[in-house]
């Protein structure tokens, strides 16, 4: 199942925050992507801040991004998100 991504909040220690279109609001670590490409590209935190939503997923300035279904599967639930029914 398809989630689109509809907001990102970057936070320290290279975790975002995530709210999926189904309400959930979860936390996704990028620490054990960024030795890999293409997203190396962004392991600095200064890059790394400039995460943004586009086309229901993550995405970074020169066409790096993430599939959605990888942050939705491998994000822990955020306290107080529960899916809409």
């Amino acid at each position: 199942m398809l989630i689109d991504v509809i907001s990102v909040r970057v936070r320290p220690e290279f975790q975002l925050d995530i709210e999926f279109e189904n309400g959930e609001r979860r936390r996704f670590d990028m620490r054990p992507l960024l030795s890999m490409k293409p997203w190396n590209r962004v392991a600095a935190p200064a890059l790394f801040g400039l995460a943004r939503v586009d086309y229901g997923t993550v995405v970074w300035p020169g066409e790096i991004d993430i599939a959605p279904e990888t942050l939705y599967d491998d994000s822990v639930l955020l306290n107080g998100s529960a899916p809409t029914p």
